[in-house]
């Protein structure tokens, strides 16, 4: 007991120190929410992207292109010596971002934060940055940039996809395999052509996104309200100038031609175009993801399973799904982004209200980031898809007698016999079959019963070789060859990409 003061002095003097040194180092980042999509799920380049280090650089060298340009259409008032200063401090230091944050508490206003910010590391140019702009020059212009990169970065990752389900396809092209309508077994097709759907939905997703990358605009300089009242007023009145400058600025950001009409900002309307390109991939990843997890089920095709992985905390056998289950769930979240960027065009009043700003600093990079992680994941996935041939060789035969029944009839009726009595009789028969099925859970033995039917002694010979599934697969080598295989549709359509693709390795998740 003598001992315990002294224990006590020590325990404080520990916490003291474990304070001190919190304070050194800044708080933990396991101390504040963060979005699982960058922690867990997407790109390190899509995560830096939309960055507040990004975002705000971009501001910088948006404010850099203004100020050349005027300063090449003769506005003398900014100097070389400013614009060297402003180029020597694009990318914001940590300190700056601390300058920006307190102008911001003071003024409430971010873009006045950062204008501030910027002179304060460019001070001969801290007069001219902004000059004749609104914030949306900077805001706006700053999206576009970063929607423009971010789909840059998609493209590939999409292509990357569409190759792997066009090499599984064209691997499996001939193994027959359960096709399913209403979720029932239906005719045959095989492994490949089931993966060739997969691919072209995704093919169509690269085609929406690449128009809507390749008819993307800027805003460029136009003003408070859409009019460039302010560079005509700097320009004196020469408009012929103002067009000159936003040729330059949009050269400058990598961009053919500006938007013929803005308010205050580019019309919402661009924003939401491009969520519905985006978007798209949720659905097609629903489907894929879905598709999968059922052949998974029935043991037919997993996703790539891990030699340490593990599937249930309670249930050690158990191989669940779970990267298609996580990249269905984030095709869920994805698909509800269309409904805020419609509702945020639709409450634009007039020229501009400001509650489109804080919804879309969520839903442009959740979009992308979202679109991101999904990517990943199912080039992870399609990439290493395992196929159980035995397995959906019995299931195929576990049904085959029921689908050899409408070619039956047909040789029957080539026979002499009546079509609709040769349906009547394989209709009882195939009943009686499937009774056995479901009821007595015995194999189907509709065949034996077909061969103890005096009726289909005209067809008995035949009847081995009619039960070869390949017989019943119909064109899908040739619908997955000329998809999927050399010099097919996928081929060109990812052309473009097939320098990054061929370099590319699989995407490799944390989770």
């Amino acid at each position: 007991m003598a001992d315990t003061p002294n224990m006590e002095a020590q325990v404080q003097e520990l916490q003291q120190q474990l304070e001190q040194l919190k304070i050194k180092a800044g708080s933990s980042v396991f101390d504040a929410y963060q979005t699982s999509l960058t922690a867990r799920y997407c790109s390190p380049e899509m995560s830096r992207l939309f960055s507040q280090r990004s975002r705000h650089s971009t501001w910088r060298k948006l404010w850099l292109y203004l100020a050349e340009a005027e300063s090449e259409l003769g506005i003398d008032a900014v100097t070389p010596d400013a614009l060297d200063q402003m180029r020597a401090h694009l990318v914001l230091a940590d300190a700056d971002f601390e300058v920006a944050r307190v102008e911001e508490k003071k003024r409430r206003h971010d873009v006045m934060a950062h204008v501030h910010a910027f002179g304060a590391v460019a001070p001969k140019a801290a007069g001219i940055i902004h000059y004749g702009a609104t914030s949306c020059y900077v805001t706006d212009n700053a999206e576009l940039i970063l929607m423009r990169d971010a789909m840059d970065l998609l493209l590939p990752k999409l292509a990357k996809v569409i190759d792997n389900l066009a090499k599984f396809a064209v691997e499996w092209k001939a193994l027959p395999t359960l096709a399913y309508t209403h979720l029932q077994p239906a005719q045959l097709i095989t492994v490949g052509k089931r993966a060739a759907q997969w691919a072209q939905d995704l093919m169509f997703d690269l085609e929406s996104i690449e128009h809507v990358r390749r008819e993307l605009k800027f805003r460029g300089a136009q003003g408070t309200t859409g009019t460039q009242a302010s560079f005509l007023e700097i320009f004196n009145g020469d408009a012929a100038k103002c067009d000159q400058l936003n040729e330059l600025v949009c050269k400058k950001a990598g961009f053919a031609s500006c938007y013929d009409v803005s308010t205050q900002t580019y019309t919402r309307k661009v924003d939401l175009i491009i969520a519905n390109a985006i978007t798209g991939l949720g659905p097609t990843t629903q489907k894929i993801c879905g598709d999968i997890r059922h052949l998974a089920t029935w043991k037919e095709l997993e996703e790539p399973f891990e030699k340490d992985q593990i599937g249930s905390s309670a249930m050690a056998y158990k191989r669940n799904p779970m990267r298609s289950e996580r990249m269905y769930s984030l095709a869920r979240e994805l698909m509800s982004k269309p409904a805020s960027f419609a509702n945020t065009l639709s409450d634009q009043w007039m020229e501009r209200t400001l509650d489109d700003s804080a919804i879309r600093r969520i839903d442009i990079p959740s979009t992308f980031l979202l679109a991101d992680a999904i990517l990943m994941g199912l080039d992870n996935i399609t990439n290493g898809l395992v196929v159980y041939p035995k397995v959906i060789e019995a299931r195929v035969q576990q049904e085959l007698p029921f689908m050899i029944t409408e070619s039956i009839i047909m040789k029957l009726v080539a026979k002499g016999e009546s079509r609709q009595e040769a349906h009547e009789q394989i209709r009882v028969l195939s009943h009686q079959a499937g009774s056995v099925v479901k009821n007595e859970g015995k194999p189907n033995d509709l065949v034996d019963r077909i061969r103890a039917t005096p009726f289909f002694k005209p067809i008995l010979p035949d009847l081995d070789d009619m039960l070869r599934p390949d017989l019943y697969i119909g064109r899908s080598v040739d619908i997955v060859d000329r998809f999927c295989g050399p010099g097919g549709v996928l081929e060109q359509k990812i052309s473009p990409y097939r320098a990054v693709v061929d370099k590319a390795v699989t995407a490799e998740l944390s989770v």
